[in-house]
C-alpha cells in the first residue's frame, strides 16, 4: 500500500481524500500529495532501495501509488562526470544527469508512469495531455503499454522529430493553431466534459510526483548525497521544484545529510517568465508570449512558476536567460564535448551553465549537476544547418584523400573553440 494519505492545498491547507482532482474548490489553490513520512521512514532504507528494480520504482515508497505499475522501465538513467565539458567551463566537479535515455527519449516517462498508474486506479480509460512535444509522446506511450485510449493536444507548430515520436504508439493527436497555453487553456475546459485522465491537469497533483525520482537517482548515484548546484531547464517549473522537493525528502528521511543544494533555473530568452520575475526581484510572475526555439520549453503562463520562485530564494540559487542564438551552439558543445545530443531544454542548460559560471554564481569546485531531459533526435530542426557538413567523394583513394587536404585546410579557420579547449 501507498504511503500517500491523500492531498493538500499548497495554499489554504484544506486536505481531501485521494480523486482525480488538482485545484482546492475553496481558494483555488494548486492541490499536492500528502505523506506518511514517519511510517516511510519506519520502511526506508539505503539497503532497501539498491535492492529495488534498476528503474524509478525502486523509489516507490515515495509515491503515490498503490497497485501494478504501468511500466515502461522508466528512470535510473546515468549520471555521468562530465570532465570535457568541465574542463571547458571551469568545473572540476561536473555532472551530467543524462534523461535523453528514457524509454520515450525524455524525462516525462517519470512524471507519466505515476500518472497513468494513477489514473487506471482511478478507473479512468484513457489518457490525454495538453504537450509541447516529450509529454505527447510519453502518454502516447505509456497509454499503449497500458491499453488504453490517448488523447494529445500539441501546438500546431511543434518540431517534427516530436510529432512522429507521438504518432507512432498511435495516438489521436491533435494539433492546436496557438501557443501551449493556448492548448493548455483549452485541454482544461475539455477535462471538465470528458472522463480522461488529463495527466498534466486533473491527475497533477501525482503526476508531478515522477519528477522527484530524477532527485532520489542523483543522490544515490553520487554516493548517497545532494549536489552543491542544480542547473534544471524551467517550463511549468514542476520539474525545478520536485527536484528540490525530492532531494529534501531523502534529507527529512536521514538517507542522505542535510540538503545545501543551490536551485538554479535556466530559460530560453524568448521565454523566461521565471528568471525574469526573479531579476526583477517580483514575487509573482507574469506571462509573455513564447518566442523560442526550445518549444519544450515555451510555456508563458507557468503553472508553478510562483513556487518556483520561492525554490531559488529559499535555496539561494539563481537563475538566467540564454539568448536565443546560443542554445544550438549549447547543443553542439555538449555532443562535441561528452557525446550526449540533447533537445533545445539541454542546450539552455549548457549555455546557462556557461553564463552562470562566467558570472561566479558557479564556482569551479563546486559539485554540480546539470539536468539533461529530452533526447536531440526530436529538434534536429535546431542544429540540422549548422553541423558538420558530410564530406562527398568519389570511391577512389585520389578523391579521398584530395578531399581530406581540403577539409583539413578549411578546418582550421573554422574549428569550434571547445575541440582546442577540451
Amino acid at each position: 500500500m501507498s504511503f500517500a494519505t491523500g492531498l493538500r492545498c499548497k495554499e489554504c491547507g484544506r486536505e481531501y481524500p485521494h480523486q482525480p482532482v488538482n485545484i482546492c474548490e475553496f481558494c483555488f489553490g494548486p492541490l499536492e500529495v500528502v505523506y506518511d513520512y514517519e511510517a516511510i521512514r519506519r520502511t526506508i532504507s539505503r539497503e532497501g532501495i539498491k535492492k529495488g528494480p534498476a528503474s524509478m520504482w525502486r523509489y516507490k515508497e515515495l509515491l503515490p501509488v498503490d497497485s501494478e505499475v504501468v511500466d515502461i522501465n522508466a528512470g535510473y538513467t546515468p549520471l555521468l562526470k562530465a570532465d570535457n565539458l568541465g574542463r571547458y567551463l571551469g568545473l572540476k566537479n561536473l555532472y551530467i544527469k543524462n534523461d535523453c535515455v528514457n524509454p520515450s527519449y525524455s524525462f516525462k516517462d517519470r512524471v507519466v508512469a505515476v500518472a497513468s498508474t494513477k489514473a487506471r486506479e482511478f478507473g479512468l480509460k484513457a489518457l490525454a495531455c495538453a504537450s509541447t512535444g516529450n509529454l505527447a509522446c510519453s502518454v502516447a506511450a505509456h497509454a499503449s503499454k497500458a491499453n488504453m485510449d490517448a488523447y494529445v493536444f500539441i501546438p500546431a507548430d511543434l518540431e517534427q522529430g516530436k510529432i512522429v515520436n507521438a504518432a507512432i504508439y498511435a495516438p489521436t493527436l491533435i494539433a492546436v493553431e496557438g501557443h501551449y497555453d493556448d492548448v493548455n487553456r483549452l485541454c482544461n475546459e475539455l477535462a471538465d466534459d470528458y472522463d480522461w485522465a488529463f495527466v498534466n491537469i486533473n491527475i497533477r497533483a501525482y503526476y508531478a510526483e515522477g519528477s522527484k525520482t530524477i532527485a532520489y537517482e542523483t543522490a544515490e548515484q553520487l554516493g548517497w548525497k545532494a549536489p552543491i548546484n542544480a542547473v534544471v531547464p524551467v517550463a511549468s517549473g514542476s520539474l525545478f521544484t520536485k527536484i528540490w522537493k525530492g532531494l529534501n525528502e531523502l534529507g527529512m528521511l536521514n538517507i542522505i545529510d542535510e540538503v545545501h543544494t543551490r536551485m538554479f533555473v535556466a530559460q530560453p530568452a524568448g521565454c523566461s517568465p521565471i528568471t525574469s520575475a526573479y531579476l526583477e526581484g517580483a514575487t509573482r510572475v507574469k506571462p509573455v508570449k513564447p518566442s523560442t526555439i526550445a518549444k519544450s520549453l515555451a510555456i508563458g503562463n507557468p503553472a508553478d512558476g510562483y513556487y518556483a520562485l520561492k525554490v531559488i530564494r529559499e535555496s539561494l540559487g539563481g537563475a538566467c536567460a540564454v539568448p536565443e542564438e546560443e542554445i544550438a551552439e549549447g547543443m553542439k558543445l555538449l555532443a562535441e564535448t561528452e557525446g550526449i545530443f540533447a533537445e533545445t531544454a539541454g542546450g539552455v542548460v549548457v549555455a546557462g551553465l556557461k553564463q552562470l559560471v562566467a558570472t561566479g554564481a558557479i564556482k569551479g569546485d563546486e559539485l554540480t549537476v546539470a539536468f539533461i531531459t529530452g533526447c536531440g533526435l526530436k529538434t534536429l530542426e535546431a542544429v540540422v544547418d549548422k553541423v558538420t557538413p558530410v564530406i562527398k567523394i568519389q570511391p577512389t583513394v585520389n578523391s579521398f584523400e584530395k578531399a581530406m587536404a581540403e577539409h583539413k585546410k578549411n578546418k582550421k579557420s573554422t574549428e569550434n573553440p571547445a575541440s582546442t579547449r577540451v
